[in-house]
């Protein structure tokens, strides 16, 4: 009986979802809220130089130009997200890759639409609605909207597929990302009935890794655990005095622990130069 390892984790979602295009395509057709008419037939991986250069802000982990079947082309930036304190981090995301793509054309009307796309393993809001769509619509005639900009966030941990009306395939999909972890014993036959979710769990094969890439995987676990006990410990605690020696006590205590620069830039509201000068006292 195979053992698995947990799509969630950053090092394991890239692996499969960055390297193969086609469970990518996939994904994304059966996930995002495209026109009726609209179905992603190819796509491309944007290149680094496309990721904002502001430390500490860029959570996201697959970048792609898709291109449709009336010849079309929009971009989407996946993210997984840990904690609540993420939306700003988000928009913040996405509108970047929107503005930066004036580097390469001279023309607003070139510019490409954005879907930014973040799935969540915490609670939202209160609601039991686990996917949540923004888009900018007209105040006053809902039917008017701006469509350039588009979020939508999925809460995995309120996901409960009870009805008929949802797509049968997104739905397969999410139970993929929510229910396969190492605990993992016995997999639901419908997950394997499908060709490309039974070709992603056989890339989540425990087997199918070498030490040197578990140890990665484990990593981007305790970077998870860290920054989810910062935030909670920080949020009850520091930021209410905003008290600027207990952020750099918690900083110090996260840096002694491995967690990387960005992470605690992200975390504490510190630059990276003021990190390196609380580190050295």
């Amino acid at each position: 009986m195979p053992r698995y390892l947990d799509p969630k984790n950053d090092f394991i979602f890239k692996r499969i979802f960055g390297e193969h295009p086609e469970l990518l395509k996939s994904f994304l057709n059966a996930i995002l809220p495209l026109p009726e008419d609209c179905i992603i037939e190819s796509l491309t991986y944007l290149p680094t130089e496309n990721v904002p250069e502001v430390p500490g802000l860029k959570y996201s982990i697959v970048d792609v130009r898709c291109f449709d079947n009336h010849g079309r082309h929009f971009i989407v930036e996946m993210q997984l997200q840990w904690t609540a304190d993420f939306i700003k981090r988000m928009l913040y995301n996405s509108a970047t890759t929107y503005v930066r793509q004036l580097g390469q054309k001279e023309r607003y009307r070139d510019l490409s639409p954005v879907y930014g796309l973040a799935l969540l393993d915490t609670k939202f809001d209160q609601s039991e609605e686990w996917f949540h769509h923004f888009r900018m619509t007209h105040s006053v005639d809902k039917n008017k909207t701006l469509d350039d900009l588009q979020l939508v966030l999925i809460e995995l941990p309120k996901l409960k597929p009870i009805t008929t009306t949802e797509k049968k395939l997104a739905i397969l999909w999410l139970r993929f990302l929510k229910e396969i972890d190492e605990h993992t014993h016995e997999v639901d036959p419908s997950l394997l009935g499908e060709a490309s979710i039974k070709e992603a769990l056989h890339l989540l094969e425990r087997a199918s890794y070498d030490e040197a890439e578990l140890l990665a995987y484990d990593r981007e676990w305790d970077a998870v655990r860290s920054e989810k006990t910062l935030l909670s410990g920080y949020f009850a605690e520091g930021k209410a005095e905003g008290r600027a020696e207990g952020k750099a006590e918690v900083a110090l205590k996260l840096h002694q622990l491995g967690v990387g620069i960005d992470q605690i830039v992200s975390a504490t509201g510190f630059t990276a130069k003021e990190l390196k000068t609380i580190f050295l006292h």
